[in-house]
């Protein structure tokens, strides 16, 4: 399964989420200019476990280069594929957590799901001298919190089957249920790490994830996160939205909801609707006009459904303006 998109948008610019996926580009972008030192590179700045806890590897690292490896380990890749899977699934993902913990709070809450992963790991292997990297962990935090935060988003998802690409909707919660299960029958399967993927570390940063969301629940926003998100607030919806209709047998007219911003109800915006229609969806253009109020219906002629005797309804859009 192959993640494209979920279906819920954030409110805020997640600044904090851009930063991470750049901070790990320019990363990778520094590791593949190591040439021969590559190799060297990774076990300095991986995870490599027998660092820690076998005495005569461990003694030719100071305690600065321990403690750092903790954390330079999740902006490593092992290849631009492995960082690519990384980063859409972050971008598919983080933007909501931000959207919910604000950016100083999830910058924070990133890198304990990172660190957390890669304790799980280290304490699974004590005595391997592999180097571990990747954000995977931390992501599996990120993802672990939407789990628990959002578990009727739903996420458009990619499945090949037999080469022939087909796109359905999956709730979130059944998604990454999905993919839980998954990290933990290869864990169980294997030593905890095998074809460079360390499952562990996957499970480890997944429940840390629910643990660290509780807990930061509790700590309250600071003054400069409530500047921030005032900031980086976005003053338009996206711009193509997907779009549940309904209507009864007898009626050809169909029922939807769009959603804008209080801006675009002042200013007037262009939309793209995506509805599902049987085995296939439509895209339908939509002109959003100015100054309309919290309940207005967008009216869009022909758009319905088509009735036995040749009459075709209308598109009704109730418009929701976000808070």
């Amino acid at each position: 399964m192959i993640p494209i998109r979920d279906t819920l948008s954030s409110k805020n610019y997640p600044v904090a989420n851009t930063a991470i996926i750049g901070l790990n580009v320019l990363v990778y972008m520094i590791q593949i200019t190591q040439g021969g030192q590559a190799e060297q590179f990774i076990y300095i700045y991986g995870l490599v476990p027998a660092r820690y806890f076998v005495p005569h590897i461990a003694s030719y690292f100071s305690a600065g280069q321990q403690l750092f490896s903790l954390f330079s380990f999740m902006f490593l890749h092992g290849g631009f594929w492995h960082l690519l899977g990384n980063m859409w699934s972050l971008y598919i993902f983080g933007d909501n957590i931000e959207d919910r913990l604000g950016s100083m709070r999830y910058l924070l809450f990133y890198l304990l799901c990172g660190l957390t992963s890669g304790l799980s790991h280290l304490l699974l292997n004590l005595n391997s001298n592999v180097p571990t990297i990747g954000a995977s962990g931390a992501i599996a935090g990120v993802m672990g919190a939407y789990f628990l935060l959002f578990p009727k988003s739903r996420i458009l998802t990619l499945i090949p089957i037999l080469f022939i690409p087909f796109f359905i909707e999956i709730p979130a919660y059944f998604f990454l249920g999905i993919w839980f299960l998954l990290q933990f029958l290869s864990a169980a399967g294997s030593n905890g790490i095998a074809g460079g993927i360390a499952w562990w570390a996957h499970i480890g940063g997944f429940i840390s994830g629910m643990i660290l969301l509780k807990l930061f629940h509790i700590l309250p926003d600071s003054g400069f996160t409530q500047q921030l998100r005032h900031v980086t607030e976005k003053r338009t919806t996206p711009r193509l939205q997907v779009i549940r209709t309904s209507g009864t047998g007898s009626d050809p007219h169909l029922y939807g909801v769009i959603q804008i911003t209080p801006w675009e109800a002042f200013s007037g915006a262009n939309k793209m609707v995506n509805i599902p229609w049987g085995f296939y969806n439509r895209t339908i253009r939509v002109q959003v006009p100015p100054n309309l109020k919290q309940g207005s219906i967008i009216r869009l002629k022909g758009m319905g459904r088509q009735m036995p005797e040749g009459l075709k309804g209308d598109l009704m859009l109730k418009v929701t303006i976000q808070s």
